[in-house]
């Protein structure tokens, strides 16, 4: 009667969202302030000022017919022409308006993207850890997904995997950095050490092999750079968002960057909006296109997150925790203390405190804390974190 795979994935929540509102509802019973929720990457800062201004300019000046109209299939020309404009200041790579696809958030940006590359018998790779939705929206394309283990402890990608992972079929592999769930940015030399090997599978098999950059939490880096695929790897196309970098998260503005360099780049293009179309996607919001086309450059006060991450990081430290110092995006992955990242989010919720197990993201030994709450609530969580931790030594010290 129904779709059985997508009856299945409709019942199949995810566990972030169902974690997310187990802790709405205790917030309700207890309140908000005895409740420590690191469920969601739900920004809590507030969009910068202009965002505000730009909506209200926007509301008086262009009129509601205008303002509220579809736009090309494509995207908002200024739009589209601000993006590229800013992409390619930002990476000193140009990249033309003619080859930016506006969307409706990152997710869309990936499934236009997967459905455009994705033939049948194609394999997609993930590194793992992952963003749980990609191996969802690689298998609704058509994909196989091979997952491929990061480098223990440092998270990096591990060429050496990767290598025993192509094959023939393969015909893209996401890259997420700043990672979603470790925090950790991919170093330039690592990603140079993977263009090189994908080049050589390129000539081998005969095929391209395209890079999918998943970059929303870009310009969320507390020190280290954030290397551009698009100048060291040839087949690459971006996938982004305003909804971290903005604090937009709900407005569901992003957009697709095929590069000038890619294969067959304006057939590529072509192909990604053959997908939109084919996926219903008749075009993005049309006021936040215009938001963009005057706000793409700026950020949300982006210093609290940096913030968070050092109470965070030197609080779990000083406890005894494990985990890969996080350099970006705003999420840690914690070490289970005995390696059963579920028992210890069991252990964790008993004591009020909302964490991700890792299992859904391809580690189940490791934990996600999303640290973009306010100070408080991490404040208020490290003497929980610390009794916690002193549970797991009291039982080892006894066996």
């Amino acid at each position: 009667m129904f779709s059985e795979k997508m009856l299945a994935l409709g019942k199949e929540s995810s566990v972030i969202r169902e974690i997310f509102e187990y802790g709405r509802k205790r917030k309700a019973e207890i309140g908000a302030d005895r409740v420590f929720d690191f469920s969601l990457g739900n920004p809590s800062i507030p969009a910068p000022p202009s965002v505000e201004r730009e909506i209200r300019r926007l509301l008086d000046d262009r009129g509601p017919v205008a303002l509220h109209g579809y736009t090309s299939a494509a995207g908002a020309d200024e739009a589209r022409e601000t993006v590229a404009r800013a992409y390619s200041a930002a990476s000193g790579q140009e990249v033309p308006a003619s080859l930016v696809y506006m969307t409706c958030g990152a997710a869309a940006a990936l499934t236009a993207v997967l459905h455009a590359l994705i033939c049948p018998g194609d394999e997609v790779i993930l590194l793992s850890p992952y963003f749980p939705e990609y191996k969802v929206f690689a298998e609704k394309a058509g994909a196989k997904v091979v997952t491929v283990p990061t480098a223990a402890g440092t998270f990096l990608p591990d060429p050496a995997a990767i290598r025993r992972a192509l094959t023939p079929r393969t015909k893209a592999l996401i890259l997420n950095s700043p990672n979603n769930p470790t925090g950790v940015i991919y170093p330039e030399a690592v990603l140079c050490e993977l263009a090189a090997l994908l080049r050589e599978k390129e000539r081998e098999n005969g095929r391209p092999i395209f890079l999918v950059a998943d970059e929303p939490y870009r310009k969320l880096a507390y020190g280290k750079p954030v290397p551009f695929p698009t100048r060291l790897y040839h087949d690459t196309v971006v996938c982004s968002s305003f909804s971290k970098s903005l604090s937009l998260p709900g407005e569901r503005i992003g957009y697709v960057i095929v590069s000038p360099e890619a294969a067959r780049c304006r057939d590529l293009f072509a192909a990604v909006c053959g997908a939109g179309r084919a996926l219903g996607y008749v075009c993005a919001p049309s006021l936040m296109q215009y938001v963009i086309a005057a706000c793409a450059d700026e950020s949300a006060d982006l210093a609290v997150y940096a913030e968070n991450r050092r109470i965070l990081t030197d609080g779990l430290s000083r406890i005894g925790y494990s985990f890969a110092p996080p350099d970006g995006a705003f999420y840690l992955f914690l070490k289970a203390p005995d390696g059963d990242a579920a028992a210890f989010c069991e252990r964790a919720r008993a004591r009020e405190l909302l964490l991700v197990p890792g299992g859904s993201f391809g580690s189940p030994d490791y934990a996600r804390l999303s640290y973009c709450v306010k100070k408080e609530t991490i404040l208020g969580a490290l003497p929980a974190f610390e009794a916690l931790f002193s549970e797991y030594e009291t039982e080892k010290n006894h066996d």
